[in-house]
């Protein structure tokens, strides 16, 4: 009997360990992939748009240069978010592909991790826009 290689490949050998100097490049090479991973998600594109919007705002509103900091902590924060959200969807799918209550959970603590920190995004910025304006 003759079994189609297509429908079970066999795994791919486990790379060779990188040290040193070496590894540092090789850590920017896979942060460099995950990037370009997360980039195919819409919600990281939107996500993305928000950093150049509110800093315009903060420029229109004459925002102080503490605020511009603290706002690109959050945001690189929120970015870290979904990419950790991105990773526990990708692995629940892979590990789970039909429907589960356990995927489900997960993935919409993932979502539930996320939002938190668009709404911390969201009112940071309308915090310093009531205080411009309020002087």
């Amino acid at each position: 009997m003759q079994t189609d290689p297509k429908a079970n490949p066999r795994p791919k050998p486990r790379p060779a360990r990188v040290t040193g100097m070496r590894h540092l490049f090789a850590a920017a090479g896979y942060s460099i992939a995950g990037s370009r991973r997360l980039w195919a998600e819409t919600a990281f594109r939107h996500e993305l748009l928000g950093l150049p919007v509110v800093c315009l705002l903060f420029w229109v509103i004459a925002a102080p240069l503490w605020a511009y900091g603290v706002f690109v902590i959050l945001w690189l924060l929120l970015i870290a978010v979904e990419a950790l959200n991105t990773a526990v969807e990708a692995i629940v799918d892979h590990v789970s592909p039909d429907w589960s209550e356990a995927a489900r959970d997960a993935k919409d603590l993932g979502s539930l991790a996320v939002m938190a920190l668009l709404i911390a995004n969201g009112v940071f910025v309308g915090y310093v826009m009531v205080r411009s304006f309020t002087g």
